[in-house]
């Protein structure tokens, strides 16, 4: 794991692969998943067991990715639906105090195209596929593929 920053909190499963310039801290990650190059997992985020987290995503606090998840190239979740820099009353830099982070899940199966971007408080259903560049402004059925920003359904997939 040259050139990874894996903290000591970081709860690792078997067989985990992780590419160079990835940096988890405070998050969980299941056995036979696969961590990309310059991926970043902050605390209190949950991957699930066979999952492939593609290069260039970022996985922030609050976000649960279920077993057999695929997540593409450059995803991004966010966890605060109104970010700032300083808190309220010219209080100085925010902190943890100052904002609630705002949970997301992506449900067992679902596919997450490259560039999607997920806003905080979305729930991703199970086998669900997200197109690449879609924002996901609001929860994906299960079994469905939506794509566009915002991302819309598009039709349900049939399941074999």
């Amino acid at each position: 794991m040259e050139y990874c920053r894996v903290a000591p909190d970081v709860k690792l499963g078997k067989d985990v692969k992780i590419f160079a310039f990835v940096n988890l801290y405070g998050c969980s990650i299941g056995d036979n998943t696969r961590i990309g190059t310059f991926v970043e997992i902050q605390k209190n985020a949950f991957i699930g067991k066979n999952c492939k987290i593609s290069s260039h995503t970022f996985i922030c606090e609050g976000v649960t990715v279920e077993d057999d998840v695929f997540i593409g190239h450059n995803v991004t979740f966010i966890n605060d639906m109104y970010p700032r820099s300083t808190a309220e009353g010219g209080g100085g830099l925010q902190t943890e105090a100052d904002w609630k982070v705002v949970t997301t899940l992506i449900k067992k199966g679902a596919s997450v195209g490259s560039s999607v971007t997920i806003l905080a408080g979305v729930t991703v259903g199970e086998g669900a596929i997200i197109g690449a560049g879609a924002v996901v402004t609001k929860d994906v059925p299960p079994w469905t593929i939506v794509a566009g920003n915002p991302a819309k359904v598009l039709r349900k997939i049939e399941k074999k």
